[in-house]
C-alpha cells in the first residue's frame, strides 16, 4: 500500500506541473496575440554609420569647357632635334689682321733629302723601264710622243681588224707621213712579219683611196711600184719594207692598231 501511494503523489505531482505550465503558455500566447494602442511619435535617432561605396554609375556628359588658367612656369628643356639641311654659303668676310712671327724652322738636312730624292729618281726610272718592256715585249705595244702602235697577230678580214682596234679604243694605222710610215714599217719587221692590214682603203663609189678616219691621201704615198693603186683589192697591207699594196679585204690578216695618247694631238709627222 505504501508504495501505491507514492506513485499516486508522483503522478498527481506531474499532472499538477503540467496544468501549471499549460496555463502559462496560454498566458504567454494571449499577450503577443494582443495588440496595444498606438504610442506618440518617438525622436530622430543619432546618426548611423557610414554605410559601404556602392557600384559606380554611369560616366555623366562633358561638362562646360572652363576659363584659360594662367600661364603655367617654363617646362624642361626638351631633346635636341635633327640638324636642319645645310645652309646658302655666307659672304666672304674681311681680311683678319696678320699673324704673329713664327718661330725658326729647324735646319734642313739637305744631303739627306737629296739622296732619297736621288733613290726615287732611280727607282722611277726602273719603273718606267719595266713598264717600257711589258709593253714592247711582252704586250707588243710600241709607244712614240704621241701614240701607242699594237701589232695583233691575229688573222682577221680588214673590216673585222678594224672593228678589233675601234673596241680597243683605236683605229688601224694610219701612215700619213714619210716618218710615221718608217716607224710603223719597223715595227712590223720587228715583230717577225713579212706584211700587216693598215689603215688605208679605196672609196667603193669613187675608187680613191682614204684613211679610216675618212682623211684622204696627200702629199705623201709609199705604194710598192707605179700604178698599183689600181690594182684589184680596195684594202691596203703594208710589207716590212714599207710599200703598199693593194689586198683582198676579205683575206684573213695580222694587222697594226694605232692610238693617240689622251691630252694630246696628232701629229702629221707621226
Amino acid at each position: 500500500m505504501g508504495g501505491l501511494d507514492c506513485r499516486s503523489m508522483f503522478f498527481f505531482l506531474f499532472l499538477l506541473f503540467k496544468a501549471f505550465a499549460f496555463l502559462g503558455a496560454a498566458d504567454v500566447c494571449s499577450n503577443a496575440i494582443l495588440l496595444g494602442l498606438k504610442g506618440e511619435l518617438g525622436d530622430n535617432g543619432d546618426a548611423g554609420e557610414q554605410g559601404r561605396l556602392g557600384k559606380a554609375g554611369p560616366t555623366g556628359q562633358p561638362g562646360l569647357r572652363g576659363e584659360l588658367g594662367s600661364q603655367g612656369d617654363t617646362g624642361p628643356m626638351g631633346k635636341t632635334g635633327p640638324a636642319g639641311e645645310r645652309g646658302d654659303k655666307g659672304i666672304r668676310g674681311t681680311d683678319g689682321p696678320p699673324g704673329l712671327k713664327g718661330r725658326p724652322g729647324t735646319t734642313c738636312d739637305c744631303g739627306r733629302y737629296r739622296k732619297v730624292v736621288g733613290q726615287l729618281d732611280v727607282n722611277v726610272g726602273k719603273l718606267k723601264n719595266s713598264v717600257n718592256f711589258l709593253k714592247s715585249v711582252i704586250l707588243g705595244i710600241k709607244e712614240t710622243d704621241e701614240k701607242f702602235y699594237l701589232i695583233v697577230k691575229e688573222g682577221r678580214k680588214y673590216k673585222d681588224a678594224l672593228l678589233s682596234c675601234q673596241l680597243r679604243g683605236g683605229t688601224l694605222a694610219m701612215p700619213k707621213s714619210e716618218a710615221a710610215n718608217a716607224l710603223i714599217a719597223s715595227y712590223i719587221n720587228q715583230a717577225g712579219l713579212t706584211h700587216a692590214y693598215i689603215g688605208l682603203r679605196a672609196a667603193e663609189s669613187e675608187g680613191e683611196h682614204a684613211f679610216t678616219d675618212s682623211s684622204p691621201l696627200q702629199n705623201f704615198t709609199s705604194w710598192s711600184t707605179p700604178g698599183s693603186a689600181q690594182r684589184n683589192g680596195t684594202c691596203v697591207e703594208m710589207a716590212s719594207t714599207g710599200a703598199w699594196t693593194p689586198a683582198d679585204c676579205d683575206a684573213a690578216m695580222y694587222y697594226m692598231c694605232e692610238f693617240t695618247k689622251k691630252g694630246r694631238v696628232a701629229s702629221t709627222a707621226l
